[in-house]
């Protein structure tokens, strides 16, 4: 039984894989550390425990417009503070380069907010011509049904 020993010379076929993988391992650690803060906009509280259809995958896209509302009734595009006077010819602008089925806005607004403010905003957005808005909420976490809402509907405006 003897042990080779090593410096025979030949040529050797194995792949030594050790520095991928640790390549990868530093650019995973980096994804996971960088996507935290890769959310779009302005953080706000979004109402929870609603029914909500599943989330639209073009919100978190570069090209999406959003706009948030804070619990102070601060206005933001994006990550840009803008007055209500601005709005509709910024999001006008914004819009201008897109075709008709995708002139989307996401509106995120605070559980605090005015609601008046809210209206505001919307009326503003439909005012630069676009029909498909999308209002922000976090998803119920879990598996229970929500709790049905008590009393009758609130009649829909000018009814």
């Amino acid at each position: 039984m003897g042990m080779g020993a090593g410096g025979g010379g030949g040529l050797q076929s194995d792949i030594n894989v050790t520095p991928m993988v640790d390549i990868m391992l530093v650019i995973l650690i980096i994804f996971m550390v960088i996507t935290p803060f890769l959310q779009q906009g302005v953080s706000v509280a979004l109402p929870r425990d609603m029914r909500n259809p599943d989330e639209d995958p073009a919100i978190i896209k570069e090209t999406s417009v959003v706009v948030a509302i804070t619990a102070d009734d601060k206005i933001f595009l994006g990550k840009k503070p803008i007055e209500m006077a601005e709005l509709k010819t910024e999001v006008d602008a914004k819009m201008s380069s897109k075709e008709r089925d995708q002139r989307i806005v996401y509106v995120r607004s605070d559980i605090n907010t005015n609601y008046g403010t809210v209206v505001n905003v919307i009326n503003n957005i439909r005012d630069a011509g676009v029909d498909q808005i999308g209002l922000v909420a976090d998803k119920k976490k879990g598996g229970g049904a929500a709790a049905e809402p008590g009393g009758a509907p609130a009649p829909a405006p000018g009814s």
